[in-house]
This record gives C-alpha cells, sequence and structure tokens, in this order.
C-alpha cells in the first residue's frame, strides 16, 4: 500500500503531497488540471520510462517520492535487503529524480539504485490501468498473463519447472547448430593443425635454438679473428716463444712472487702482498688453461659446421614465418594441438551424442508444456464463469466472456498455449476477441471485471485506474463504482474519474486544480471533506457546483453510494 506522494516540478504540478491511505482513493478535477500527472508520477516510482518534457519549465529536475507499506510482503523486503535499503517501521522510500536532458537516477530506500530495480519491485506493489492498457488487453501477452495470474500458485510453479526444462532444451540445440554449422571451418582447422603438428615435428626445434644458432653463427663467421686474437693472448700470458720484448704474464708475476716472498722474510707485515700475488698468478694461470681451450675448439670447428648452422636456422626461421611469429609461439601451438586436434576429430561423436541430448531435453519441454496447458485449461473455464457473473454487476448482464486456451506446434519461453479472450455481447452472439467485439466502455468493464476476480487468487497491494470508466455514464458509471469499492475491501485502490458516480464511492478523495497567472500555470492537489466535497461531486454531474438542483443531487448520490458501501 501507497501511505503518501510527494511531486516536485512534474509537468504542471510545481509541489504537491498526496495522501492515500487504504480504501478507495477517487482523484478528480477539470480537463488538463494535471490529474493524469500523479499516474505519470506513480509510474516514475515504478521504473517506467522517464521523458524530459516531464521536468517543470525552468525547473532544475523533477523529483517524486513514495511512501510503501512493504511488511507483508518478503519479495519486496529482502530485494531491498540486498541493495542496503532502509526500511523504517515496514515502510520503504522509493524516489526518483529526472532531469532536463532526460536522465534520471532512483533511490530505494535512501540507497541509490539502478532504475530496472523500480520496475522489479513495482510487481509487487502496484497494478496500472490507464486507457493505454485497454489496448494491451487485446494482445495475446496481456491476455495470458491475466489467466496466468488466476491461475495462481499451480501455473507459477508449472511455468517454473517448463522454462528450466526450456532453457536447457534450447542451449543444448545452439550448442548442437553450431557444431554442426562450423563443421567444415573446424574440418579444416584440423587439417591445419596436422600439417602444422608434420613441420614442427620434422624440424624438432628447441627453446632459445633461433638465437643459439645466431650467436653460434656469428662466431664461425669470424673463427679467424677469434683463433688470432686467443693466440696473442695465449702467448702474452704463457709462452716460451713470446711476441713481446718482456717476458710472458705468468714469468713476470712468478718473479714477482718471488723477490717478495723475500720481503716477506724479513717483514711479516708484507704477507697479505705475497698472499695476493700468489693469487693473481693462480688465476693468470687458469685464464691461460682456459684460453688454451677456447684455442683448441675453434680449431675442431670448419667451414661444415658453419654450414649445418646455417641450414638449421633457415628450417627454424621457416618455422617462425608460418606458425609464429617466434619460436615460442611455435612450441606453444605444437604443445596445445594433440589437444585441440583431438577435441576436434570426436566433434561427429560429439554431435551424434547431442542430437540425442536434444532429443531427450526437447521430449521433457513438450511433457511439462503440456501440463501447464493442461493447468490453464482448467483455470479458464472458472476465469470466464467468474468474469462473465461481474460482468452482469457492471451493468452487462447479457455479456458473457469466453477463454480459449489452444495448443500451438512450437514452444515458446511461455509454453506452447495461444490464450484468447472472447467477448459474447449478448446470448447465442459468436464470441468475438476483444479487439473486435468491444467497445471501449466495454473494455473498461472487462478490464476491471478480470482485475476484481484476479485479485481474489493473485492478491496485489495497490490498484491504480486511470479514466478506465471512460466511455461509460449512468448505471454502468455506478456499478464500476460498486466494483471498485469491493476491490478496496482487499486492496488499496487508487482511481482517477471524470464521473461523480464512481467518486462518491470513494473514502478518500483528492482534488487537482489548476492555477494561472497568465503567464505560469501551476496545479495544486488538495483533499476534499464535507462541503467542498459535495461541491465537486455536484460540478462533476451538471457542471454548476453552487446550483441548488446540482448539490441536491450530489448528497442523494453520496446517501446513496454510503448506504451500498461495505466499508
Amino acid at each position: 500500500m501507497i501511505h503518501e506522494v510527494s511531486i516536485t516540478d512534474l509537468g504542471v504540478i510545481h509541489e504537491a503531497r498526496l495522501p492515500l491511505g487504504p480504501g478507495l482513493t477517487a482523484l478528480t478535477g477539470e480537463t488538463g488540471a494535471g490529474k493524469t500527472m500523479v499516474v505519470t508520477a506513480l509510474g516514475l516510482l515504478l521504473g517506467q520510462r522517464a521523458d524530459s518534457t516531464q521536468v517543470r519549465r525552468e525547473a532544475r529536475s523533477t523529483w517524486v517520492e513514495g511512501r510503501f507499506a512493504v511488511g507483508a510482503l518478503p519479495g519486496v523486503t529482502s530485494r531491498a535487503a540486498e541493495l542496503g535499503a532502509a526500511i523504517d517501521e515496514d515502510e520503504l522510500v522509493l524516489s526518483r529524480e529526472v532531469l532536463p536532458e532526460g536522465r534520471s537516477r532512483a533511490l530505494v530506500g535512501g540507497r541509490s539504485a539502478p532504475v530496472s530495480v523500480l520496475s522489479e519491485l513495482a510487481s509487487d506493489l502496484v497494478v496500472v490501468h490507464g486507457q493505454s492498457d485497454q489496448v494491451r488487453l487485446k494482445s495475446e501477452t496481456a491476455q495470458r498473463d491475466a489467466l496466468d495470474r488466476f491461475a495462481g500458485p499451480a501455473v507459477k510453479k508449472a511455468l517454473e519447472q517448463y522454462r528450466e526444462a526450456y532453457e536447457s532444451a534450447a542451449a543444448l540445440e545452439k550448442t548442437r547448430d553450431m557444431l554442426r554449422d562450423d563443421s567444415e571451418a573446424r574440418l579444416a582447422e584440423a587439417q591445419d593443425l596436422r600439417e602444422a603438428i608434420a613441420d614442427i615435428e620434422a624440424v624438432n626445434p628447441t627453446a632459445g635454438e633461433d638465437a643459439t644458432l645466431s650467436e653460434h653463427i656469428t662466431k664461425l663467421t669470424h673463427a679467424e679473428e677469434l683463433r688470432q686474437a686467443a693466440m696473442m693472448a695465449s702467448q702474452a700470458l704463457s709462452s716460451d716463444d713470446t711476441v713481446f720484448d718482456a717476458k710472458d704474464a705468468l714469468a713476470l708475476v712468478d718473479q714477482a712472487l718471488k723477490s717478495w716472498e723475500r720481503v716477506v722474510s724479513f717483514d711479516s707485515s708484507a704477507e697479505a702482498l705475497r698472499s695476493s700475488l700468489a693469487d693473481a698468478a693462480y688465476q693468470l694461470s687458469e685464464v691461460s688453461v682456459g684460453i688454451s681451450g677456447y684455442l683448441a675448439s675453434l680449431e675442431s670447428e670448419g667451414v661444415d659446421s658453419l654450414e649445418d648452422s646455417h641450414e638449421r636456422l633457415a628450417a627454424v626461421t621457416a618455422l617462425m614465418r608460418r606458425h609464429g611469429p617466434t619460436l615460442a609461439d611455435v612450441l606453444a601451438l605444437y604443445e596445445g594441438s594433440s589437444t585441440r586436434l583431438l577435441e576436434l576429430e570426436q566433434d561427429s561423436d560429439r554431435l551424434a551424442t547431442l542430437d540425442a541430448e536434444c532429443e531427450q531435453a526437447m521430449a521433457l519441454a513438450w511433457e511439462r508444456a503440456d501440463a501447464l496447458g493442461d493447468i490453464r485449461d482448467a483455470a479458464a473455464s472458472k476465469l470466464a464463469a467468474a468474469v462473465t457473473h461481474e460482468l452482469s454487476a457492471l451493468a452487462m448482464p447479457n455479456a458473457s466472456l469466453h477463454v480459449s486456451v489452444s495448443r500451438e506446434q512450437t514452444l515458446s519461453s511461455h509454453g506452447a498455449n495461444h490464450v484468447s479472450l472472447l467477448l459474447a455481447a449478448h446470448p447465442g452472439a459468436k464470441p468475438l476477441p476483444l479487439g473486435k467485439g468491444a467497445s471501449g466502455g466495454e473494455l473498461s468493464r472487462v478490464m476491471l471485471a478480470l482485475e476484481v476476480v484476479i485479485a481474489e487468487s493473485d492478491p496485489v497491494p495497490t490498484f491504480v485506474f486511470d479514466e478506465v470508466d471512460a466511455g461509460v455514464g449512468g448505471a454502468s458509471a455506478l456499478e464500476i463504482g460498486r466494483r471498485l469499492d469491493a476491490l478496496a475491501q482487499t486492496s488499496q485502490v487508487i482511481v482517477v474519474t471524470h464521473l461523480a458516480q464512481v467518486a462518491a464511492f470513494a473514502n478518500n478523495h483528492l482534488h487537482v486544480v489548476k492555477d494561472t497567472d497568465g503567464q505560469v500555470t501551476t496545479s495544486s492537489v488538495t483533499r476534499l471533506e464535507g462541503e467542498e466535497r459535495l461541491r465537486e461531486i455536484a460540478r462533476m454531474l451538471g457542471g454548476m457546483e453552487d446550483s441548488h438542483s446540482a448539490l441536491t443531487h450530489a448528497r442523494e448520490l453520496l446517501d446513496q453510494t454510503h448506504s451500498v458501501s461495505r466499508r
């Protein structure tokens, strides 16, 4: 239930507060006063699309806020808790701001939330019916939804079970079809992998081999230069036939060591230097041996080795061009190709398995679709009888509603049923679809009758009817008022109406008044009681709120509705 709605700078409404409360609330006013803006405000709170034209001229933004009683709605409270929203004494505050450029933001219990969350909560909070919903009622979707709501938990459970099976079957079919559609591409991929594996295995490269080969080729290309340098270094370190005028390095260091040993014999403090000379002699000896070994290795490698290295590098480079760009990429391809090739080669077996799985999953989906259809069939006759009874009470005593449930040949997300609501205007008349066999006024009453009946099995905290009584008058209007009053016994009902016969049943009467100074038009909302309400009912009856006869008629109407009201 909605406790209160506050509106700021929405259309012609500068600022308004709507005290609502339980029972039946009637919202009345002259044409163009801004009654529909109130419904628009509720729509914004329930996640409907925002429009920049809704923002009042020269206003910084439109702001709408509603206080909802949610203590008896565990689905709403749990969702609010997930968002971290505050619920104060079982009351949840929903807010919506719309900026002049059309952007908007939503707040749930003081916490920022996507606007889609408002739509999510709306299904448990409010059902809105306007003249556009009369058009929507002609659609198959709306008619099927009405039947499912009437059928209650049984359809809900069956629909959940069906959708589980349907979505599973659809997912399997998608996988199978993708596999089948890509079969040629997958065959080509498998062939490419086989060729790549053969290429790589023929060369059998190792990690980093390309860099190693390049370095080795550079070395062999400059082998003579390296040999001359190594010989010079070797002779400089240790040689009986040195090319230098002085002795080789090892001989000189050995001479220095022998001389320093005499110094140590007379001065022990020189021992550290002697030790250093000894280390130098040892290191020079090790270097000399290493250079000799390096020189020997150069002598063992020749032209054949260089040619072999060039050929090997060419083979590795060719692999990199075809399967690289780097050698690491080539090796990674080889490592992963076996698993991928096995997967591709098993496609035929996988397709056969998927075909069997799809057939089994689709059989289960059809089984559950049939079970869902059986529940709808059983509910259809009950809904038709109940709505027909309500239509009789709404001044359509000769009309009857027929609910047709047929089985389609294909499955969809809602099952395999086509649901049609048909109206027979009088006994013996051919039932016709609502879009063909019902006037605007009749559609209004059919819609109301449906909600009254459905509310017994699928109660909704709040109903909003925006001029659902359009095209109706006289006795029919009184009957609509009675049924709205009956609906208000179990739910909060808010109705925007031009009919005094409907407004008279309300226990809460709100009046929208338009005022202008010639430049700016502003609407406000006032709660009417006593004489003020009497005058408004008189205005709605005959347009003459000060007429004695109009006031008398209005008083009689209020007395009449009060006597039949069950509140």
